[in-house]
């Protein structure tokens, strides 16, 4: 077996949230909504693309934010996407950096943890 590549990531919602995803991952983080199969349609939620990666966000009963599993989205200035999150509202946690990689944590609107990182 050999992976060719990440095909996309789907974190949890719950049922009804749809705006509030499309508020952040697509306004704050500026992804595109696509729309879903039309034989996936009726179970809700939303599906976002961005440059080189797809998120699906699945509802799911009962729901729980996932707190520690997370997607990590590479930016190019952690320093302006910090100031973009300030300016949004939405809280931006730096986290301890890593050898190449510096980062933060920010919480969607459900309670899950998405990382953003810089390499350096």
């Amino acid at each position: 077996m050999i992976l060719l590549e990440l095909h996309h990531i789907q974190i949890a919602m719950p049922e009804g949230g749809e705006d509030a995803a499309r508020d952040f991952y697509g306004r704050v983080l500026g992804l595109t909504e696509v729309a879903k199969p039309e034989a996936l349609a009726g179970r809700g939620g939303v599906w976002f693309e961005g440059r080189n990666l797809r998120l699906h966000l699945g509802v799911e009963t009962p729901f729980a934010p996932a707190r520690k599993a997370h997607p990590a989205f590479r930016v190019a200035d952690l320093g302006a996407v910090r100031f973009h999150f300030e300016g949004a509202g939405i809280e931006a946690r730096p986290d301890i950096d890593l050898p190449g990689l510096r980062r933060l944590y920010v919480s969607d609107p459900f309670g899950n943890r998405v990382e953003i990182c810089e390499t350096v």
